[in-house]
């Protein structure tokens, strides 16, 4: 997987993809449950021209939520991040990981989906609920 083409083959072969544009896909990953996902990658690239793949889920909006706390899962996560972004115009919380091409293969991408959207489905339940946990 070194460029974004070769990872919107290989997703659409797997997923209904139901966003596609030229440098962002999106489909719902199936969880346990019936519960589904949504999972957005797109592709970044820095100033020097190094191109990254990043990986991301919604989680909640960000209003009412605890930038401390947000902070503090960053720190203690081994994968993903909690960033902002907007969706439909207001400020949602994202659970994201960027990674570089040339350390991607299928299996690798398939586990990273597989994780972020475990954990941001379980993370959107958590901010739905309003509990302390998170």
């Amino acid at each position: 997987m070194h460029h974004f083409e070769a990872v919107r083959s290989h997703l659409g072969s797997l997923h209904g993809l139901r966003q596609n544009d030229p440098y962002l896909i999106s489909f719902d990953l199936s969880l346990p449950h019936g519960r589904h996902q949504g999972i957005y990658l797109a592709e970044l690239e820095t100033e020097s021209g190094h191109r990254y793949l990043r990986i991301s889920t919604p989680i909640g909006p960000l209003a009412g939520t605890d930038a401390q706390r947000c902070l503090r899962f960053n720190w203690e996560q081994r994968c993903g991040f909690l960033a902002v972004a907007d969706l439909d115009g207001a400020p949602y919380l994202h659970l994201c990981e960027n990674r570089p091409y040339e350390l991607l293969d299928e299996g690798e991408l398939q586990r990273l989906i597989v994780e972020l959207g475990r954990l941001g489905d379980q993370l959107e339940q958590l901010v739905a609920s309003g509990s302390d946990a998170f």
